[in-house]
């Protein structure tokens, strides 16, 4: 959040009357969810369970209906822009960024990891927006994405909201938000990192059953 903007501040961006906040908030987190991931996402949730629990905003749960609709709505959009962008992109012969291979590299991918990633993105900022993009481009079975988007939305957008009104009157906690989702990213992230560290070992354990395999034993030839 130090890095950011002073007008990104999430106190800053919530303040004013209710109603109007909560929509500025509902915005930022459309955005964030589907074309633009240098947003405040996570801490303006957070701070908005804050405001609720100490009598701001509108109530807990029509705020967290509303966030919950923005961002799911923010992943539809960043899905069709994968989609539909994604083609022109990477059929391009000449392009040394845009590979078709990245392509099936990411359906591969989505295929074996897509519920897991769809989900545990949502807590990672800069990979929620992508991870909307990558299954457009990857050509993620639609039912299956917007049914774990709608998970993770809920889990995400809902429920950060409702910690922040559940534990932001704690002074720790509030003295602490940008460190407190350092540690929520590190633990989103470990199921993926176990998954890629048991995928590398399903790779090799074919190959050294391979060589098992074809190695020969010479017979000793005895005089």
């Amino acid at each position: 959040m130090s890095l950011l903007p002073s007008w990104l501040d999430p106190h800053t961006l919530l303040a004013g009357v209710p109603g109007l906040a909560v929509a500025v908030l509902c915005l930022v987190i459309f955005i964030e969810s589907s074309i633009f991931p240098v947003l405040p996402g996570d801490s303006l949730l957070f701070t908005a369970g804050l405001l609720i629990a100490g009598g701001g905003l509108l109530p807990l749960w029509l705020t967290c209906v509303l966030v919950t609709v923005a961002a799911l709505l923010g992943n539809v959009v960043g899905y069709y822009i994968g989609y539909f962008a994604g083609p022109k992109l990477f059929n391009r012969p000449d392009s040394k960024f845009f590979k078709r291979e990245y392509v099936d590299k990411t359906h591969e991918f989505l295929d074996k990891h897509g519920p897991k990633a769809v989900v545990l993105a949502r807590f990672v900022p800069f990979v929620r927006t992508f991870i909307t993009w990558i299954a457009g481009i990857g050509r993620m079975d639609p039912r299956r994405y917007f049914t774990y988007t709608v998970l993770g939305g809920i889990l995400w957008a809902a429920g950060i909201t409702i910690l922040g009104s559940l534990l932001g009157n704690i002074s720790f906690i509030r003295n602490n938000v940008d460190a407190i989702f350092v540690v929520i990213v590190l633990v989103s992230v470990v199921p993926l990192g176990l998954e890629y560290l048991k995928s590398r070992r399903e790779k090799k354990a074919p190959a050294v059953a391979t060589d098992a395999d074809t190695t020969q034993v010479i017979p000793r030839i005895e005089d």
